[in-house]
């Protein structure tokens, strides 16, 4: 493969045999996963380089304990789509090119029409034959860039019969590198990472999730074409054939699914979430071994700077004293999470406040809820909050009365206990979740909480009022001897750490000290 041009970045000289670059497709903040694993990688002393996206197309960069941070910007060169750049001539014949003609012809008649209308009330004249014919060029113009506002709104979507046939086709023809021609976006990660990975040198590459992936299996093959050999270990955070697709388009899933099979070969080891995932991807990808399991574990303390900071009072934000019960949702906000369900039903719980602990509280989504919490009158007992560090989330949430996981049924959903089935755990909170799978076998086993089915209003409000009405005695589950001591960071770190130097036999880390986890109340 070719290789990129570098960046004006020196690369590094020391911390041969141990560099690491981590690859994540977000701007690392609110990604906990990512954070505790380059800062305890860093803490057992890998050398961690963390490169990211950024949000604002400006390079950032940061510490996170001893490992660097570089957001990247990306340019985003290859997410138009060619039918984006042409004429529609077929469906709407009438309609401009796009390009941004549209626009400058409207603007130039609206002129036309405002230096008339001056000439009349300045000379005195009717000019009625130029008006008349400033009218019709704004009325054709207009007109042409209606017909291509509707052909880009009706090509937004590619799910309809056409656009599943020509992906099918695609997939058939192409087999696993269909992506190139369905979703050919994911060379932009590429471009943005390619250069500063060649630069960095690494010893050992971390791809995070399935964009990551093929960036790194790339690196990989430059680098040990010049002789340097390179390690590439894949974290897979969820089962992608068992996600929910775009709805919008059909050659999303076909494409990304394509993508991951073709180079999860490339993998020298996999690490995942749980067990169950880690049969689903020993199989779908015909791995050697089974991946290892690092769970989504709680913990990785502050960095010594901000060890003294507390976290934030729940209750305080939210207006409430201790003896108003309160439920907490803390995660990501999307349809299937099922935080509807929690607002619809706020007014069969007359006394109870929910807090919603999200990324973007200020989102689409999270606006629609508000406006349905006015409808239904319980506006005033709805609070949205955004994420606080993750070292400060089990403290956070230890406020809170009952912690919530009202999840849909998809197939993604019922493989693993997710990250916040575990901070609720270490804050001590009683759990109300959907009957998905393992979360669910893992609350009826331990009794730490109760079982609703998923998408049911009233079975929600059952369970919740049960677990008001004697909290003490799901929180006493906690108290089980041994429960909690396998869902800490500090375990799931010392599992990747193995992997590390499994495949780097000849690599001595200069420390091995991993960052413990912070408990709740």
């Amino acid at each position: 493969m070719r290789s990129h041009s570098a960046p004006d970045q020196t690369a590094p000289t020391e911390g041969r045999g141990r560099r690491v670059v981590m690859l994540v497709d977000n701007g690392v903040h609110g990604d906990s996963r990512v954070q505790k694993t380059a800062r305890s990688m860093a803490d057992a002393g890998w050398q961690v380089t963390l490169l990211g996206i950024s949000a604002d197309r400006k390079h950032r960069n940061w510490k996170l304990g001893e490992a660097d941070v570089r957001l990247l910007p990306t340019n985003k060169l290859l997410h138009g789509r060619p039918h984006e750049f042409r004429r529609p001539a077929l469906r709407h014949p009438l309609a401009y090119r796009p390009g941004g003609i549209d626009a400058h012809r409207v603007a130039r008649a609206k002129a036309w029409s405002a230096d008339l209308q001056a000439r009349c009330a300045a000379e005195g004249r009717a000019l009625r034959v130029r008006r008349l014919a400033a009218r019709l060029m704004m009325s054709w113009t207009l007109l042409r860039q209606r017909q291509l506002i509707r052909a880009r709104a009706a090509r937004r979507r590619l799910d309809g019969p056409a656009d599943r046939l020509w992906a099918r086709g695609v997939r058939t023809l192409m087999g696993v590198r269909a992506w190139r021609r369905l979703e050919p976006y994911l060379w932009d990660y590429e471009f943005t990472f390619g250069p500063t990975i060649d630069k960095l040198r690494p010893d050992l590459i971390h791809a995070n999730d399935f964009r990551m992936i093929g960036v790194g299996a790339r690196a990989v093959a430059r680098a040990r074409a010049k002789g340097h050999t390179v390690k590439l270990v894949w974290d897979a955070h969820e089962y992608l054939p068992g996600i929910k697709p775009r709805s919008d388009n059909a050659r999303w899933m076909a494409a990304h699914v394509a993508h991951e099979r073709e180079y999860a070969p490339y993998a020298d080891a996999v690490v995942t979430v749980s067990g169950t995932l880690a049969e689903l991807l020993r199989h779908d990808h015909r791995l050697a071994e089974p991946p290892a399991v690092v769970l989504n574990a709680p913990g990785g303390g502050p960095a010594a700077e901000d060890a003294g900071e507390p976290a934030p009072d729940l209750r305080a934000l939210c207006g409430i004293g201790a003896g108003t019960p309160l439920v907490v949702y803390s995660g990501a906000a999307a349809e299937q999470r099922g935080l509807r369900t929690i607002v619809e039903a706020l007014p069969q719980l007359p006394d109870v406040h929910a807090a919603f602990v999200v990324l973007a509280p200020r989102s689409a989504y999270i606006k629609g809820l508000l406006v349905r919490a006015a409808e239904l009158g319980v506006a005033d007992r709805l609070h949205v909050l955004p994420y606080v560090p993750h070292w400060q989330v089990v403290d956070f949430l230890s406020g809170a009365d009952v912690g919530l996981i009202p999840i849909h049924h998809w197939p993604n959903h019922e493989l693993a206990l997710i990250t916040k089935f575990m901070e609720y755990a270490h804050a001590r909170l009683p759990i109300v979740v959907s009957d998905v799978r393992t979360m669910a076998a893992a609350v009826r086993e331990n009794g730490q909480g109760e079982v609703f089915r998923a998408e049911d209003t009233g079975d929600f409000v059952r369970a919740v009022r049960a677990v008001l009405a004697d909290p003490g005695r799901y929180r006493a589950a906690y108290d089980t001897p041994g429960l909690l001591d396998s869902w800490t960071w500090e375990a799931q770190a010392e599992v990747l750490d193995g992997v590390y130097r499994r495949l780097l036999p000849d690599a001595v880390p200069a420390a091995s000290t991993i960052t413990a986890v912070s408990g709740g109340k």
